[in-house]
């Protein structure tokens, strides 16, 4: 399989695995990287540029393929010399992307091109992805109102988004939101995207380090088991419907302050719930893709189903659409 993105990034398939919080370890991207797509860790799971560094070297000996490190940021986080011992860290140990996220990268992409690094930049809206195009970027991740995490604002579903921010940019566009399956991957890549990136399905996996009650509760999810919480202090966040997103709901509508939520919506709660495996104890971001996974499995058989189930559409849609 062929496009702008695969032949950028040297890998095989047009997948990339999303930089989830407390998820996206070494173990986890690497399994997706050695697959034929493209594995992503998360610098933020790091609080050294030491540790950041043994964890790019870990990666390194897991698997020999490209990989991508996330950098998402709060929303106009000035760059510091941390952030740039960060870039210099991916850049000795040889990392070939880097994603960001949060803010206008007119600051970050001289340093990570100054540092022979590839940037990708993830975007809510087309608005954002001109924007970061005209700062040099070399692709844009454009990620539906489906996403789990952080969606925009606008509501922009990925039907929509992918289909314009396609239409608008000439650097490549990858889709995201929403997409679990073959035929998701089939429609980004036909509304003009040149990969899609998938964070959700990757949750469901063998490799991802979270509880086995959270993997049941995907199996069991449908497509309204989710919520949109966070929208009181614009942060807004898409999250399983379980009770610490219910309490995070109620917390705003009495006008709560960030401090009393930070009591619900902490990481360090949804980090710990990850490994007690009690799933109303933390806030579990997830999309509403969810409700397409019906198995968990290793990365590996995910990867070959998704490549499978991609032929399988094309062909069909080949038989609907002759030549």
């Amino acid at each position: 399989m062929k496009t702008r993105i695969t032949e950028m990034l040297g890998i095989t398939f047009p997948i990339i695995q999303g930089g989830m919080q407390y998820v996206s370890y070494p173990e986890l991207a690497a399994a997706v990287s050695n697959s034929g797509g493209m594995g992503t860790i998360n610098a933020t799971l790091y609080s050294s540029g030491e540790e950041f560094k043994d964890a790019i070297r870990k990666m390194k000996s897991l698997t020999d393929k490209p990989f991508c490190v996330n950098m998402s940021l709060l929303p106009d986080v000035k760059v510091g010399d941390e952030l740039r011992y960060y870039i210099h860290i991916c850049a000795m140990e040889g990392v070939k992307v880097i994603e960001t996220a949060g803010t206008k990268p007119d600051k970050l992409t001289p340093l990570i091109h100054d540092a022979g690094i590839l940037h990708i930049h993830k975007v809510p809206a087309t608005r954002y992805g001109l924007s970061a195009e005209k700062c040099g970027v070399d692709a844009v991740t454009a990620v539906g109102y489906e996403c789990g995490g952080h969606p925009g604002m606008d509501g922009i579903g990925t039907m929509v988004l992918a289909n314009e921010a396609s239409r608008s940019l000439k650097i490549p566009v990858i889709a995201g939101g929403g997409i679990v399956d073959g035929r998701g991957i089939v429609a980004a890549l036909a509304l003009g995207a040149e990969a899609v990136i998938m964070g959700t399905r990757f949750l469901a996996s063998q490799e991802a380090p979270v509880s086995e009650n959270h993997k049941q509760w995907l199996l069991e999810a449908t497509e309204k088991s989710t919520v949109l919480i966070q929208k009181s202090i614009r942060n807004m966040m898409r999250a399983a419907d379980n009770q610490a997103a219910r309490e995070c709901l109620r917390l705003e509508e009495k006008g709560a302050s960030l401090e009393e939520l930070m009591t619900v919506i902490s990481g360090k709660r949804g980090r710990d719930a990850y490994a007690s495996g009690w799933v109303d104890s933390g806030i579990f971001p997830v999309g509403t893709g969810c409700s397409l996974i019906k198995e968990i499995k290793p990365v590996e058989d995910i990867m070959r189903e998704l490549v499978q189930e991609m032929e399988e559409t094309t062909e069909r849609l080949g038989k609907i659409l002759p030549l």
